[in-house]
Formats: structure tokens, C-alpha cells, sequence
């Protein structure tokens, strides 16, 4: 059985012995020890969004719990991959430390790269020879499909941008976005299917917040909540007002919106 002392504080080397102790085949969890890549694989995306939130909120005290949490999944994989001969947490270690060294010549070697900009381009030039990604399509292929369709969306027209395939400036980007709405009026009209135009929509706004140097995930993050802060004001006065949103009709629900609007702006 796997051994681990119960103390007031604990360490790193403590920490892969509790994940040990708990996926002992003898002696373990009941839930820790039959897990599997597979069947963990959800938590660890949650735990990385909870942290996320914690960042967010600038909480550090939840920050603390939940990378925490990250760490867990890390370790619970690792462990897993060791119980199978593929790799342990020290080789995790050792070929990030190894990638963080090659990655950084400007650190590591005599590599010149003074702006965070020059940081970054060595960054992904090593990262391209590494992976061998000898093509632009290469290197778009090999984005991960778990990645959630805007990061996706923005991190493809990086790749393709990479290599001049790009807008000469926003205005283009900004007909391009025209032009596909455009198209969607056009398939409305004709009664044609238009699940391929609103998805061109979608990609051509993302390639706007990129050329203005959004993060498109986080631009319709902000419209869910300011919508939703809307929403309660809207639903709010409805209440107050005693009318049925489901039977008011467009008119009125649109005056709702409107001062909803005029009273956050305020």
C-alpha cells in the first residue's frame, strides 16, 4: 500500500503521495481508483473554468483553491499514465522544463529578443519546428478539436496570418463581415438551409475582434452579461408593469429593452 503521513502542512512530494495513496488498487477511494483519462477528462476542463472564474473575480482565495483543483487532475493523470508504464509526474516535469529551455533562447542561449512581440514569434517558430508542422495547413490541422469554437476560430486565422494569408486591414474584415450577413438575408429569403452562413458570420466577426486586438471569447462573454443585466431590468419592469412577456408582443418588449438600455447608461 502506498504511504502517506498525515501532517499540518504538506509539500509537492507529499502531494503525488496522497494522489498515490488514494489510487492505491487495495486500499484507495473507491472513486479515486477507477478512474481513467477518459472518465476524468470533463473535470479537468471545469476545474480550469472555475479557476478561470476565480481569476475573474480577482479572488485569490478561491484562485488558491482552485488551481489547486487543476493540480489535482494533473496529478490523477499523471498517476493514471504511470499505472500504465506510459510516463510519471516527474517526466511531465522534466519535458515541460525542457520545453520551457528551448522555447526561451533568449534566456537559455544568445538569442536576441527584447519586445514581448519578438518573445513570442521565436516562440511559435520553435514550436512549428518542433511539432514539424512544415505547412500552414499543418499547423492548423494540429490545433486541438477540444479547443471551444471562437478560441478555435481566432487561434486558425492566427496560423493562416502567420504566413500572409490575412485582411490588408480591418475595413476588409469589416465588409467581408457585411457581406456574409448578406448572404444569410439572401438564404433567409430563399428558404435555403443557414446553419453554413451563420457559422461564416461567426468566423467573420472573430476575425474583426482579432484585428482589433480582441479576444473574441471573452468579447461574447461580455454580451452575455451585459445582456442578461438587460434581461433582469427588462423582466424587472415587466413585473412591475403587470404585463405577460410571452404575450405583449415585439413592440412592447422592445420598449422594455430600450429603457433597460437608457436606464444602465445612466
Amino acid at each position: 500500500m502506498s504511504e502517506f503521513e498525515v501532517k499540518n502542512r504538506y509539500t509537492l512530494e507529499d502531494f503525488v503521495l496522497l494522489v498515490r495513496r488514494l489510487r492505491d488498487k487495495e486500499n484507495g477511494c473507491a472513486w479515486d481508483r477507477v478512474q481513467t483519462h477518459d472518465s476524468i477528462r470533463q473535470n479537468f476542463i471545469e476545474e480550469v473554468y472555475e479557476a478561470v472564474d476565480a481569476i475573474d473575480k480577482k479572488d485569490n482565495i478561491m484562485l488558491e483553491e482552485e488551481l489547486g483543483d487543476v493540480l489535482l487532475q494533473v496529478a490523477l493523470h499523471a498517476e493514471i499514465a504511470k499505472e500504465d508504464d506510459a510516463f510519471d509526474i516527474v517526466d511531465v516535469v522534466n519535458t515541460l522544463c525542457n520545453k520551457l529551455v528551448l522555447r526561451h533562447p533568449h534566456i537559455f542561449s544568445d538569442t536576441k529578443a527584447d519586445t514581448s512581440e519578438r518573445v513570442l514569434a521565436n516562440w511559435e517558430d520553435i514550436k512549428r519546428e518542433e511539432k514539424e508542422q512544415t505547412t500552414a495547413t499543418k499547423a492548423i490541422e494540429d490545433l486541438p478539436n477540444a479547443l471551444p469554437p471562437l478560441m478555435k476560430s481566432q487561434k486558425v486565422q492566427k496560423r493562416a496570418a502567420y504566413v500572409g494569408f490575412d485582411y490588408p486591414n480591418l475595413n476588409y474584415a469589416i465588409s467581408d463581415l457585411a457581406s456574409e450577413v448578406e448572404e444569410l438575408k439572401k438564404a433567409v429569403a430563399e428558404g435555403k438551409d443557414t446553419a453554413e452562413e451563420i457559422g461564416d458570420i461567426i468566423f467573420s466577426a472573430v476575425n474583426v475582434a482579432r484585428l482589433v486586438d480582441l479576444d473574441a471569447t471573452l468579447v461574447a462573454e461580455r454580451a452575455c452579461d451585459k445582456f442578461i443585466e438587460r434581461f433582469r431590468l427588462v423582466e424587472k419592469a415587466a413585473i412591475e408593469q403587470n404585463i405577460n412577456m410571452k404575450e405583449c408582443g415585439i413592440d412592447v418588449l422592445n420598449q422594455l429593452w430600450n429603457d433597460a438600455k437608457d436606464a444602465l447608461n445612466k
